[in-house]
């Protein structure tokens, strides 16, 4: 059993973020995926369970209404959720095999999944990292229509991995670390967090007082007003370091002497 929140008008979607609760995307790449989609491509996010029980929350449709909004504040065209019950998440075949049907389904180009483990805060994360990598994995696979039928085969062109770390300066950097500019977005990004008023009442406003802070220090670190850090499986290269790292500039013109050859 899974629902759709929001559905796409797109066949295809260029970028797919995976969280283990709804509000996990809105806290690790909120701005990212704002950002995408001013750029104009298609965005979509799927969530692994509902969420639920927590501790102020009136249940599922509450909650579900929730990112129902907050989809909406960042502009995403779709978003999914599978339904399975909050602290129950297992990294399991059934799960995985789930994930990657929606991938070949809407066959993105890109997907953003967790980075990881998250000490002291819920261990659905960790499974939830797990199951998008193996999802990736599978969309690729052939020879497998007992499990997907008529959908067709889809390989992920790149993955990148989003923290959900507010606590520590050390989710700023890591191998293959990149910060997305979010200048433009982070109000969008605090705005959809804060559609989830279950979970972020006025006693816990220093969540967001966090997210701004992280956002700005990350964007800091390269120039940016706002950033968000992203992490990529794979390398990452550039073939001019110039074009890819330096703020674009007007070449200089020619000197009177070289003028004069």
């Amino acid at each position: 059993m899974s629902r759709d929140i929001l559905t796409s008008n797109h066949d295809e979607l260029d970028v797919i973020a995976v969280g283990a609760h709804p509000d996990d995307v809105e806290i690790g790449c909120g701005g990212t995926l704002a950002a995408f989609v001013q750029r104009g491509y298609r965005v979509g996010i799927v969530d692994l369970t509902d969420g639920e029980p927590t501790p102020l929350s009136s249940g599922r449709e509450s909650r579900l209404e929730e990112s129902r909004l907050a989809a909406e504040t960042l502009g995403i065209h779709m978003r999914h959720n599978l339904l399975i019950t909050n602290r129950t998440l297992f990294d399991g075949f059934g799960q995985r095999v789930a994930l990657a049907r929606i991938f070949r389904k809407y066959r993105p180009r890109i997907v953003l999944g967790i980075a990881g483990k998250t000490p002291m805060a819920s261990p659905d994360h960790w499974q939830a990292a797990q199951i998008t990598d193996a999802a990736v994995f599978y969309s690729r696979l052939s020879k497998w229509d007992d499990e997907f039928g008529d959908l067709p085969v889809h390989t992920i062109s790149k993955q990148f991995w989003y923290s959900l770390s507010l606590s520590s300066l050390d989710s700023l950097s890591g191998p293959n670390s990149f910060v997305m500019d979010i200048s433009a977005t982070l109000p969008q990004k605090i705005a959809s967090v804060r559609a989830y008023e279950s979970q972020f009442p006025p006693t816990k406003d220093r969540v967001f007082r966090l997210i701004e802070g992280t956002s700005r220090c990350a964007g800091a670190s390269c120039g940016f007003e706002a950033g968000e850090v992203l992490f990529s499986v794979t390398t990452l290269g550039v073939s001019d370091p110039i074009e890819a790292f330096l703020p674009s500039r007007q070449k200089s013109a020619p000197s009177t002497s070289e003028k004069s050859q």
